[in-house]
């Protein structure tokens, strides 16, 4: 069984969140999230260094990354990029650290998770010297993939330390449909981006997911995840934007679930709505997917999670705070008593 299933209240947020201030951040994670899934914080709006790809910089071991002006490109060498990347990480280890022990948290045993830039979605973005996605180089990818893992897997193992609690990793893959699809632009119209075999692309999250030292989530708000590929794969839970579900998902989907894993639904708006939800109808929006997967609703209390539907980085501080809370009231409230929801 995965270790998602046995977290009480399956509740978190994506990972980016609004602002530049890493310690009021992390505060108010772990302040909402301590009893759930508390994450560390990424705060995009720093710029170079801070984003989806940026933080990579922090991460690769023995590859460097620039920027460019259509995003990063691989570097021979390490530079202020890199250096950058690696400053903002540390800052929000930091601030996750205090907000952490101010709360008494420091061995209490609860999961936390920590983000970075699938093994796919890292090949799709960055250049390779020639300006060519990275994802065109067979060995470019094995290669990136590999430097990924080993980061992680250091950068999970200290934060755990310095913690002292288990954390687990979430992988974004936004990028995964698309390059599965062929749907990826090259550097001109006549270099196009061929699709990437899905069995290439198993093999890298595998590789990922069995280098980590800890349990798998992959996330993706992009629309065609492959289902198919993700149950055969030794991930051990799925995040999605439940906006983006269409009937043809709800097969895989359920296989994934019966298969012992976990699916955490993005049903909480990433930006302020005209109306604040309340927490039933948050609550509400789950069970409209859940309903339709052919379970009994109590079947599925330990497999199914709530989250906002993407990214928080766009919303303000106060919907921000907002969303994570009414996430893990609806979170709470399926997981005391799922057929009680309305």
């Amino acid at each position: 069984m995965s270790v998602f299933a046995d977290i009480s209240v399956k509740a978190t947020g994506v990972g980016s969140w609004p602002g530049t201030a890493a310690r009021p951040s992390a505060e108010v994670v772990v302040g909402e999230l301590a009893a759930a899934l508390a994450h560390l914080v990424e705060l995009p709006a720093r710029g170079v260094g801070a984003d989806l790809l940026g933080r990579a910089g922090a991460l690769l071991i023995d590859v460097a990354i620039d920027t460019v002006p259509r995003g990063y490109r691989i570097a021979v060498r390490p530079g202020a990029v890199t250096r950058r990347a690696v400053s903002l990480l540390d800052e929000d280890m930091d601030a996750f650290e205090e907000a952490w022990e101010t709360a008494g948290l420091r061995g209490a045993g609860r999961v936390v998770k920590v983000q970075a830039p699938g093994p796919i979605t890292l090949a799709a973005g960055l250049e390779l010297s020639n300006g060519h996605r990275a994802i065109t180089d067979p060995g470019a990818v094995r290669d990136l993939t590999a430097s990924l893992a080993e980061g992680v897997a250091v950068h999970r193992a200290a934060l755990s330390r310095r913690l002292d609690t288990p954390v687990v990793v979430q992988f974004d893959e936004p990028s995964l449909p698309a390059a599965l699809g062929g749907h990826l632009s090259g550097v001109t119209a006549l270099s196009p981006v061929a699709a990437l075999d899905e069995s290439v692309a198993g093999s890298l999250l595998d590789t990922c997911a069995a280098t980590v030292g800890a349990e798998v989530l992959l996330h993706s708000c992009a629309p065609g995840l492959p289902w198919d590929l993700l149950t055969r794969s030794t991930i051990g839970a799925i995040s999605i934007d439940a906006a983006t579900l269409r009937a043809a998902d709800l097969d895989g989907m359920a296989a994934f679930v019966e298969s012992g894993r976990a699916v955490l639904l993005g049903v909480v708006a990433p930006t302020a709505p005209e109306r604040r939800p309340s927490a039933e109808e948050v609550a509400a929006a789950v069970v409209a997917v859940t309903d339709r997967l052919g379970f009994g609703r109590s079947a599925l209390r330990e497999r199914i999670g709530v989250t906002p539907a993407c990214g928080l980085a766009t919303a303000t501080p106060q919907w921000a705070r907002t969303a994570i809370e009414l996430a893990r009231k609806a979170a709470e409230a399926f997981a005391a008593d799922p057929d009680a929801i309305q």
